[in-house]
C-alpha cells in the first residue's frame, strides 16, 4: 500500500481509496457535523470569519444569553469602546 510503502499516490489510488471506503467516509464526516454542532463549533464567529464581519457587524447582531455568541457581542463592543456590562 502506498502509505506504507512511502509512494507517491496517483488520482486512481485516490479514487478507489474514496470508493471502497465511502460510505465509511460519509460516517466519519457526518459524526464530525455532530460533534462540532454539540460542542456550539458552528457559530456566529465562524461566519462572522468567513464574511470578513467587523466589530461594528458583531455588535450590531442580536445575541442570545448567556451564550459565547454573548461573549462575542461584549468583545466586539469592548473593541469599539462601547462594552454593556465591563
Amino acid at each position: 500500500m502506498w502509505l506504507t510503502g512511502r509512494l507517491a499516490p496517483d488520482f486512481k489510488t485516490l479514487a478507489d481509496l474514496r470508493r471502497d471506503n465511502g460510505a465509511g467516509i460519509r460516517n466519519v464526516y457526518r459524526r464530525f457535523v455532530v460533534l462540532c454542532r454539540e460542542l456550539k463549533l458552528f457559530s456566529e464567529g465562524v461566519v462572522a470569519m468567513e464574511f470578513k464581519a467587523s466589530s461594528e457587524d458583531l455588535a450590531r447582531i442580536c445575541h442570545a444569553h448567556p451564550t459565547l455568541s454573548e461573549v462575542t457581542r461584549e468583545a466586539a463592543l469592548g473593541v469599539l469602546g462601547r462594552s454593556l456590562n465591563i
